[in-house]
């Protein structure tokens, strides 16, 4: 096995060296030539800067956005019964109307339970009546007793009677008489007695049959309730409208509560938007706003706006007052401005890429010769898509840098050459 030789690491500067000194003072010359720099302050050619004047006028407050159309109202299809699709009555973009079938459904298992439902309903029926047969003879025996009863009473009373004149003239003896005394009070009480257990077992008899009319109107709005479930294997349409979705195959089985579809209620439509977060705070419900189509202006209120805020965005709803567009669709793309105060006096400056370097907290500022640049603090308000609002820093016919200050972001002062 050979070793290799390792060549020396000062005669691999020495090779390389060279190559990197070169490239870097053509990086350098580069750099002057085309930004230039002396002392402190860097030489920037006036041609790639872009030179904006503050002005003093009214700041429109509003804000620029995009957003799209879609129905005022959209209703989802789910089917309240469980079943097999056997079939599709309209197919996805077709309008429909209320109570148009969209799908039907089979169900054998519920065809099961309407079937057990009227058996126990047949049955109960016929207990029903069984009953009422049976508690109507058990009251035509206790009226026959009761009269028997009352005639013994009556009986017995008339000879308690003879018996008493005949023990007065002491024609009969006191035993006879007291006996008989005795077969009219057991009479007496015997009739009492049953006809306190008759009105005992008509106030049950009474309470039974509520009873059992109650147990059998249930069963029957059970019955009517298990019929009307197989009406809703015919899945309609509540409303009109367009069928926008329509996810089923013949043969699929669906179950209760599944989202198979969507409505769309063209009746009329509104704008959904998402916003950036910065305005949050500021847009509400009632706002105004505006949309152009084709040279026209048509407007809109803020309907809805949804507090929850994802990736930097949260969402609002617009709906049209008055006038919509033409040939308005769902899924277009329409630009809007959204008025988020009254127009008021300020100073006005132009807005520009430099916004990105510094965030509104400084500018350059050319001097009156246009010759050189300051960096300067200023404050600004609000903003809306032509121009910042300075409310510190700057007076209205300087003149301000306003592309980007990326190249020398770190410097105090600029020289503007031709």
């Amino acid at each position: 096995m050979m070793d290799r030789m390792i060549e020396n690491k000062q005669r691999i500067w020495r090779k390389y060296g060279a190559y990197g000194g070169v490239g870097l003072v053509v990086l350098i010359l580069f750099v002057g030539t085309f930004v230039g720099w002396n002392g402190t302050s860097v030489r920037v050619s006036a041609s790639q800067l872009t030179v904006q004047t503050v002005t003093e006028g009214e700041f429109n407050d509003y804000i620029a956005f995009q957003g799209q159309v879609v129905p005022i109202q959209v209703v989802q299809i789910s089917p309240e019964e469980g079943g097999i699709v056997v079939e599709k009555g309209v197919e996805e973009g077709a309008q429909v109307h209320p109570g148009e079938v969209i799908v039907r459904l089979s169900n054998s298992n519920l065809d099961l339970q309407i079937l057990n439902a009227e058996a126990e309903l047949a049955e109960k029926q016929n207990l029903l009546r069984n009953t009422q047969v049976a508690m109507q003879q058990d009251r035509l025996n206790n009226e026959t007793e009761l009269a028997t009863l009352a005639m013994d009473v009556q009986r017995k009373q008339r000879a308690y009677r003879q018996k008493e004149r005949l023990h007065r003239e002491q024609l009969i003896s006191r035993e006879e008489y007291l006996q008989s005394r005795e077969d009219y009070e057991l009479a007496q009480r015997k009739h009492d007695l049953v006809q306190q257990r008759l009105a005992q077992d008509s106030t049950y008899r009474t309470l039974q049959m509520e009873q059992m009319e109650d147990n059998l109107q249930n069963m029957q709005r059970n019955v009517q309730l298990v019929r009307s479930r197989k009406d809703k294997l015919a899945i309609c349409s509540p409303i009109e409208g367009q069928l926008g979705l329509l996810d089923v195959e013949l043969g699929q089985s669906i179950g209760a509560g599944q989202k198979i579809g969507q409505l769309n209620d063209l009746t009329d439509f509104k704008i959904e938007a998402s916003l950036s977060e910065h305005y949050i705070d500021r847009v509400r419900t009632g706002l105004q706003a505006t949309l152009t189509r084709d040279g026209k202006r048509y407007a809109l209120r803020v309907r809805k706006v949804l507090p929850e805020v994802r990736e930097g965005l949260f969402r609002t709803e617009l709906v049209f007052e008055g006038e919509r567009p033409e040939q308005i669709r769902i899924g277009q793309t329409y630009h809007l401005s959204l008025q988020l105060g009254q127009p008021q006096p300020a100073i006005l400056l132009p807005r520009g890429t430099f916004f990105q370097s510094t965030g509104g907290q400084w500018v350059f500022v050319l001097a009156q010769d246009g010759k050189a640049a300051y960096r300067r603090s200023i404050r600004i308000g609000r903003q809306n898509p032509k121009f910042y609002e300075v409310l510190e820093g700057l007076a209205p016919g300087e003149q301000v840098i306003t592309s980007g200050y990326e190249a020398f972001r770190e410097q105090e002062e600029l020289k503007v050459v031709d």
